[in-house]
């Protein structure tokens, strides 16, 4: 391999586009050198439309679209306490299937919509006028009173396209057509999006997300409110870092480790995917990397992950819902996760890694654990952990997570690449230091 070749960055987000491996080749590299990881998630909990959605009646002229649910029986209930009552939001495909051109099939990934609101959600509070117990137990069916509504359809519109159903249902659709599963309307605005024709559209995969943007607040502006943070602010800090280690003057001078970040899918439902972190995107770089048996025990045994996910901040209206010595704030520095049943994968070694990481470059940590009698959530961490890299997880602390507006310090944002980079340009040299009975 050339000199040029080991200082080059590598990019893979061949899984679905939807989950990317970035890496950078130290100086002197070889066969056996381990990596050092910054492993993240970009889901976050949301409606997908359903593959057949034009099933359901339009009622009392709405026109409501089916969906399914992107999100566990763990992040579910977080979602129904914490969402708002009226959600506004827009729909991007993750893929769309075209026609072929020149015989080649295409699949774009693109936004269906940049700035206009096309979908609302609302769990309609308004109903206590006819329920006075509502505000006692908010809930609601998730199947009938939890559904998107696209737009508002005129009578005469109604009938124009059930005259139009009526004229063409003697005519069976072919195997690949989606047209009868989805309202018209909808594959008319993707396919104005696209510039496409809507009979051009062989499926897609279609959520639904805020599309109001992310401001900062405080008296001193110390807050972020905006959607998703959980977990686009670990990854977006993880790619800051790794951009600005590989654009350091001294980068062509660092050896040690390969400097990784993992953007993973599906973590929110498990991370049982190909573009989840229990794929084999992590095996697969480190055997790819140092494919005998020997090299890859070797680079095992030298890599270190960092699982960065965000946490749960102390509540000021709810503090006994953390632990009395582990009650994160907002801009209190990084967060070390720990969990005695292993829902995090960080221990003693990991921890102490971390804290000089930190120390580099002057900052604070402060420490998280679980009350004993409450649940505690997960990340990539564990799992990962299981290939047999050493792993800490961390992350910042951050109030209303899953909720459609999340709020988080602006300062911890700094922390959190801060601490990226001392890793990417100083563990190897703090590895070779560490010695363990």
């Amino acid at each position: 391999m050339s000199t040029s070749q080991r200082l080059f960055k590598y990019l893979d987000h061949n899984r679905n586009q939807a989950a990317l491996i970035a890496f950078t080749i130290p100086a002197k590299w070889k066969q056996g050198v381990g990596l050092s990881i910054v492993a993240t998630h970009v889901d976050s909990p949301n409606l997908k439309v359903g593959q057949v959605e034009t099933t359901r009646n339009r009622l009392e002229a709405y026109m409501p679209i089916r969906f399914a649910q992107s999100q566990n029986e763990r992040t579910r209930g977080i979602c129904r306490l914490e969402s708002k009552h009226t959600v506004v939001v827009s729909g991007t495909p993750g893929s769309i299937v075209i026609f072929p051109w020149l015989g080649v099939w295409s699949s774009k990934n693109k936004e269906a919509v940049s700035s206009r609101s096309f979908f609302s959600v609302t769990l309609n509070k308004s109903v206590r006028a006819v329920d006075r117990n509502i505000n006692d137990s908010f809930q609601f069916n998730q199947e009938t009173e939890f559904v998107p509504i696209l737009g508002l359809l005129e009578s005469q519109l109604n009938a124009k396209k059930e005259d139009a159903n009526a004229r063409t249902s003697d005519v069976p659709p072919v195997a690949s057509s989606i047209q009868a599963n989805h309202h018209s309307e909808l594959l008319s605005l993707l396919a104005s999006e696209l510039s496409i024709a809507a009979e051009e559209i062989h499926d897609f995969e279609l959520s639904l997300y805020d599309v109001q943007p992310a401001s900062l607040g405080g008296l001193n502006n110390e807050f972020i409110f905006s959607p998703r943070m959980d977990n686009l602010v670990s990854s977006f800090c993880a790619v800051e870092a790794i951009a600005e280690t590989a654009s350091a003057q001294e980068f062509p001078t660092l050896e040690g480790n390969v400097n990784c970040i993992a953007l993973f899918n599906h973590e929110e439902i498990g991370s049982v995917s190909t573009s989840g972190a229990e794929s084999s995107l992590i095996p697969s770089l480190l055997n790819r990397l140092s494919p005998t048996p020997a090299a890859l025990a070797q680079s095992v045994s030298q890599s270190f992950l960092i699982s960065a996910d965000m946490g749960h901040a102390v509540h000021p209206n709810y503090t006994s819902k953390h632990e009395d010595n582990h009650k994160p704030k907002m801009n209190g520095g990084i967060v070390i996760k720990t969990n005695a049943k292993q829902r995090y994968a960080t221990d003693a070694i990991s921890t102490f890694v971390v804290k000089q990481l930190v120390e580099r470059k002057g900052g604070q940590v402060q420490e998280f654990e679980v009350r004993n009698d409450m649940s505690c959530g997960s990340t990539v961490g564990p799992m990962l952990s299981k290939i047999g890299l050493r792993t800490v997880d961390v992350g910042n602390a951050m109030l209303s997570m899953h909720s459609i507006r999340e709020t988080a310090g602006s300062h911890d944002v700094q922390n959190a690449i801060d601490l990226f980079s001392s890793f990417f340009e100083g563990f190897a040299e703090l590895d070779k230091g560490l010695t363990v009975d």
